[in-house]
């Protein structure tokens, strides 16, 4: 048609458009658009392959179990009449039952569009970050985001975190609070057992933990109906965008690898977090112009507990064993209990950080805590309860499958004293030097690790410890004493 407009010479005008002359003649003769000239048709090229009488059993069916699906009745329906129905016509039949559905089926739920008003709210979810892919030194890193959300501007922060803990949604929330510098009226979470807890009837109550964290920032809470998950909707949308934007992200930066949990947490506030924020501040600047002001302290974001240690030198947190030096031996030490570690400490002073554990009845054992004693114990090495984890790698089990196959008596103890030289000076020189005796099919022994690492031989050696020697007499003279001999 434009063509034609300029000179009025419809062959050209066809050709230039890529058809022929004649079908250019006939639509500048009508005036109008090939779209424009189709007709709805009101009759069927071929029969209905689905007779009235299956028809009005499906209909039947459906109406008395609206869930059921089409393939599911179209198997019924070749079970109630065998050779009727060839697998091919399964598409037919869902054609008309989605059209039942559209014309007679019930009616389905509505969501209402609400209306955001600003400052008045927030809302904080838990999502899974495992499949971003992240690697920390090279090793997997299963994790979740803890994602506050504005939903009038969708202005939004993430924290890292290892589950969905009082201690974790603690640290997600003051941390988008203390960046705000501002706090709306209302908290917003769905019935994780960080904010709420079942209550006799099955309604569900705000954790005393939780509603005394909200309340310290001067916000109200509440949360979804039970199994209501679209009523935190702004934030469970956006979980999906942040996710796709940490993805695309990590492609631009090139490596999913991060040094570190800190510095990878780090990276998606300085990058794909304040790109999307970048557009949102205007909106943002409504909201901030109504908020209240963070006027308090930040709240710890960690739990403290007492807990004895056994002599077995472990303490038992939250469901866990962890081991801790033996000096510590009947001490009741303090616990401070984070969302990714635990922090030990003796009259107020730290003494050691560990990973935490996830799971319950999990355990982790440093061999350097007790190496000491169990090289004076060698005899307790054959059935200890943890004894896996004095293999700290391939190469130590090798070692000990090693000795163990000559068959002498004391093997557990010349494998012990290889691992007490690993604590006392280096394990990875130790491991090193292990390879190189297994490849050279010597049995590894102390002297020539010693040898090959180039440590004195009086330099390390394991502890000595002092046996009295008891005078069975003096048990005489108590007997006697007591008028009992």
């Amino acid at each position: 048609m434009k063509e034609i407009q300029k000179d009025g010479a419809v062959g050209r005008a066809s050709e230039r458009a890529g058809m022929d002359r004649k079908t250019g003649r006939k639509y500048a003769s009508l005036g109008k658009l090939p779209s424009e000239l189709g007709a709805s048709r009101g009759y069927r090229t071929r029969a209905d392959p689905i007779e009235e009488a299956d028809w009005a059993w499906v209909e039947e069916q459906l109406r008395a179990a609206p869930a059921l699906e089409a393939k599911t009745l179209f198997e019924m329906l070749q079970e109630r009449r065998p050779g009727a129905y060839g697998d091919g016509q399964v598409r037919t039949l869902q054609r008309r039952v989605r059209r039942w559905r559209a014309t007679s089926g019930p009616d389905k739920d509505v969501f209402f569009a609400q209306q955001h008003r600003p400052g008045e709210a927030a809302q904080t979810d838990f999502t899974h970050g495992t499949e971003l892919g992240v690697t920390i030194v090279g090793v997997a890193f299963a994790h979740l985001l803890c994602h506050f959300v504005l939903p009038y501007s969708n202005w939004e922060w993430v924290t890292v975190c290892m589950s969905e803990s009082i201690a974790a949604l603690r640290r997600g929330v003051q941390s988008a609070m203390f960046r705000l510098g501002h706090h709306p009226v209302w908290h917003q979470t769905d019935h994780s057992t960080a904010a709420t807890h079942g209550l006799h009837d099955g309604d569900r109550d705000f954790n005393r933990d939780y509603a005394s964290m909200i309340a310290h920032f001067g916000m109200k809470p509440r949360t979804t109906q039970v199994g209501a998950k679209e009523q935190n909707g702004d934030v469970e949308a956006a979980n999906g965008a942040l996710k796709r934007r940490i993805t695309q992200r990590l492609l631009v930066r090139g490596s999913s690898d991060f040094e570190s949990v800190e510095v990878y947490e780090r990276w998606l506030a300085d990058d794909p977090v304040e790109r999307g924020n970048a557009g949102r501040r205007a909106r943002l600047a409504d909201e901030l112009a109504v908020m209240s002001a963070v006027r308090v302290d930040r709240l710890p974001e960690f739990k403290e507990l007492d807990v004895c240690v056994t002599s077995w030198s472990t303490i038992r947190v939250d469901h866990n064993t962890y081991s801790v030096p033996s000096r510590m031996i009947g001490h009741t030490v303090r616990v401070r209990l984070y969302d990714r570690r635990l922090e030990v400490y003796v009259a107020q002073a730290k003494q050691l950080d560990l990973e935490r554990l996830r799971g319950r009845n999990g355990h982790r054992i440093n061999y350097r805590h007790v190496i000491w004693s169990l090289v004076q114990k060698p005899g307790a090495f054959a059935r200890h309860r943890y004894r896996e984890e004095f293999f700290p790698t391939l190469t130590f089990r090798r070692a000990y499958d090693a000795i163990a196959a000559g068959g002498s008596p004391r093997a557990d103890l010349a494998y012990l004293k290889l691992l007490f030289l690993a604590a006392a000076t280096s394990e990875a020189d130790v491991e090193t030097a292990l390879d190189l005796l297994l490849d050279a099919r010597r049995v590894p022994d102390v002297e020539a690790v010693k040898e090959i690492i180039g440590v004195e031989r009086e330099a390390v050696s394991p502890p000595v410890i002092a046996i009295p020697f008891v005078e069975l007499e003096s048990y005489d003279e108590l007997l006697s004493v007591g008028g009992l001999s």
